[in-house]
């Protein structure tokens, strides 16, 4: 392609067309960053935060991507399919843990921690009742800005990374149901679904959010029957609308929900839960009436969970049976689809890295951004999340008033 051509039918940029001020004022801003990806094996986190694809973008506007040897692996990508895009492989962590900003998936841990220069962007997810006050505790010694990637809202007041995994999640719920009542797994020989003659499965949801909704969505489709739960008429009357189908709805009425929960042969729970104070919609006393070889699966169990005999487990063993009923527990549900779930969550970092590149660094970005505000829970060391705060019995600051002052 001749010069001509890369620049445009005139042969000038679109940069040129600017004042000479605004050019300089841009060019001042911009800020190249390097980006660090780590090998996450915490929980069998099989998920990445970039795919080879986001980072010929990010490196081809002249950003620096040091990615861990086999990062990318439980998504199925391998390091020359990194390498290939303009990502420098490393096995060194302490090489992928200086860069300027860190995205991981998992939250960090204590030794990750270490590996930190300090001063930086650190990105991951928060799931605020794993972590220890002595991880905080060294993230806050080493001044970094960090930002829990649940809590990021667009510019329409969404969480795009809750609601992407929210989606995955309630698809996901749906199938892994699906083999855990069949004979597969030792289940009790149903089919998820039904056939022509043949009484439909019972598919109880409490939460009428996304991820009740692509549950729901998905047990429609296979033919079972839906009874949906929530404690908002509005959040049912939208779920309704959302399905274009007539559903089994209800609020919380307990004698409906204990009903609806004895003859129910998949339990999802995906309520939203917005503090760290146990809150079981679902008591053990209710899960004893469920028929025997029914399964639940707790999409909140990363929050504590909605259903009281849940169990925060890991990926790699998230089964267990309580009171003859089947329980899939795993905080990282979406890692079961690593390669949809690391897509999902690339098209959302992508264009953020490059809003932090453009914006010439993290802290113009918050000036500007309420949305990515929302993430932060330290900044430059300083705690900002006043849930964080109350559970370790810590003073937390005002980001708004903080971000003012740079």
């Amino acid at each position: 392609m001749n010069e001509k051509a890369k620049n445009g039918s005139h042969g000038f940029s679109n940069a040129s067309l600017l004042p000479q001020e605004e050019q300089l004022d841009t060019a001042i801003r911009r800020k190249k960053i390097s980006i660090g990806i780590p090998n996450d094996k915490k929980n069998d986190e099989k998920r990445v935060a970039l795919t080879p694809e986001a980072i010929h973008q990010l490196v081809e506007g002249g950003n620096e991507v040091i990615l861990q040897k086999g990062a990318g692996a439980g998504a199925n990508y391998s390091d020359k399919d990194y390498a290939e895009n303009g990502a420098v492989i490393t096995e060194s962590p302490a090489r992928v843990f200086s860069a300027d900003a860190v995205i991981k998936v998992a939250p960090f841990t204590n030794q990750e921690v270490d590996y930190l220069r300090g001063n930086q962007i650190v990105m991951s997810f928060l799931n605020v009742l794993q972590l220890n006050e002595d991880t905080l505790a060294k993230l806050m010694r080493k001044k970094v800005t960090a930002i829990a990637l649940e809590k990021i809202r667009d510019s329409n007041g969404e969480m795009p990374v809750m609601e992407s995994m929210s989606e995955i999640s309630g698809v996901t719920s749906v199938l892994i149901a699906s083999d855990y009542l069949s004979n597969h797994h030792g289940g009790k020989g149903v089919l998820l679904g039904g056939i022509t003659g043949v009484t439909p499965t019972d598919v109880v949801i409490i939460g009428a959010n996304t991820a009740g909704e692509y549950a729901a969505r998905a047990a429609l489709g296979l033919g079972s029957q839906v009874k949906i739960f929530d404690q908002s008429l509005h959040n049912l009357r939208r779920f309704q609308n959302l399905i274009n189908q007539r559903l089994q709805t209800s609020v919380f009425h307990p004698q409906v929900l204990k009903k609806a929960i004895r003859s129910a042969d998949v339990l999802i729970g995906a309520i939203e839960l917005e503090d760290l104070r146990p809150w079981y919609y679902i008591t053990e006393e209710m899960v004893k009436t469920m028929k025997k070889g029914s399964v639940i699966i707790d999409l909140s169990i990363d929050r504590g969970g909605c259903i009281e005999t849940t169990e925060c487990r890991a990926l790699r063993d998230p089964v267990y049976e309580k009171h003859g009923v089947v329980h899939f527990s795993a905080w990282n549900l979406p890692s079961r689809v690593a390669r949809t779930a690391s897509i999902a969550l690339s098209n959302i970092f992508n264009p953020l890295f490059k809003e932090i590149s453009e914006a010439g660094g993290i802290t113009q970005l918050l000036k500007n951004d309420r949305g990515m505000r929302n993430g932060v829970y330290l900044f430059n060391g300083i705690l900002t999340n006043e849930t964080l705060g109350q559970r370790f019995g810590a003073i937390s600051k005002d980001l708004d008033l903080l971000i003012s002052a740079f």
